[in-house]
């Protein structure tokens, strides 16, 4: 490839994981479960406070265990690093939660998040996630 052609797919690859970053907030948030093949490989591997999973059923069992007895939760994914070697990458992002507990109160969670990713047949999908807490509020007041 060209010089161009190559920092055209680097640009491409760059956008395409941080919007499976993006996407993989989203997920969780609107609880779009029925799109878990369209972000992750079968083989997934989460590592995370709540727990390990292998696969996409685990990592679905997981995610609902920890987030589905809030009203609502807002992830927000910043700070992204992009690593791409080849077919595989890495991104490491800073995550913020607030977790609706209920219409007086939530909590907040910081994290760093360290994705690795593959290229498919069927584009770039996250094959692992590491989730390593900073911090967690306990329930707070709401103030609005």
């Amino acid at each position: 490839m060209t010089t161009t052609e190559t920092l055209v797919r680097e640009l491409a690859d760059r956008a395409e994981l941080a919007d499976l970053v993006a996407r993989h907030s989203l997920w969780i948030d609107e609880r779009r479960y029925d799109e878990t093949d369209r972000l992750f490989t079968d083989d997934v591997v989460v590592s995370s406070l709540r727990g390990e999973s292998r696969g996409l059923d685990a990592l679905v069992a997981l995610v609902r265990r920890g987030h589905d007895g809030y009203a609502r939760t807002l992830h927000h994914k910043g700070n992204l690093v992009v690593e791409i070697d080849g077919d595989s990458a890495t991104v490491r992002a800073h995550d913020l939660a607030v977790f609706v507990v209920d219409d007086a109160t939530e909590s907040i969670a910081a994290a760093v998040h360290r994705y690795g990713a593959r290229r498919t047949e069927d584009g770039w999908r996250l094959d692992r996630l590491e989730v390593t807490p900073v911090a967690l509020t306990g329930a707070l007041v709401r103030a609005l």
